[in-house]
């Protein structure tokens, strides 16, 4: 499994090689076109007051969350709510806190718990990246499952999806029960 600090380093040389840094107009501070992108991105005004450092660091908590993808412990429902979050559809992406906001706000805000500016970048590379891996981090997963779990998910993906929506605990008590009561078809 990789660490954290390969699995940043990885996804930085990434960044670079895929130029997901677009230029920014240099002719203002970034501290000002920062303020008015988290600004601008609700047009309602929050009911408590949060400074806008904890509204980069809530941004940068939820964007934390797809490092759980890779982790094979993690539970499938919540990789599957994760993937939600970030694969919507694109109306979806405008609203406050999508995956899409969230990049955003964490890339251009001075406030980012980023260890550099990071500036622009392109949410659908970003996708990418973790759809190119997403293959390999889903396999972990079930290889930590019983075989009929692994073949009852490749085969139903969608029925198991709805029955961890219901339920997020659906999967840990099937697992449970079969191995109370055993496989009746063995």
């Amino acid at each position: 499994m990789e660490t954290d600090c390969l699995w940043r380093e990885e996804f930085q040389k990434e960044a670079a090689n895929r130029c997901w840094l677009k230029p920014l107009n240099t002719t203002e501070p970034h501290a000002a076109q920062a303020a008015r992108s988290v600004a601008s991105m609700d047009s309602v005004p929050p009911a408590t007051d949060w400074t806008e450092e904890e509204v980069v660091h809530l941004h940068w908590h939820l964007l934390e969350r797809i490092k759980l993808l890779r982790d094979a412990r993690t539970p499938l429902e919540e990789k599957i709510e994760i993937l939600h979050w970030m694969f919507t559809d694109a109306e979806r992406d405008k609203k406050p806190f999508s995956f899409v906001n969230c990049v955003r706000v964490v890339a251009v805000s001075p406030f980012s718990p980023t260890p550099c500016f990071i500036g622009a970048v392109d949410a659908e590379e970003v996708r990418n990246w973790v759809r190119c891996r997403l293959k390999r981090w889903l396999i972990d997963s079930l290889e930590t499952y019983p075989m009929w779990v692994r073949n009852a998910i490749v085969e139903q993906p969608g029925w198991i999806a709805r029955q961890l929506k219901r339920n997020p605990q659906w999967l840990n008590e099937q697992i449970r029960r079969n191995s109370v009561e055993g496989d009746l078809f063995a």
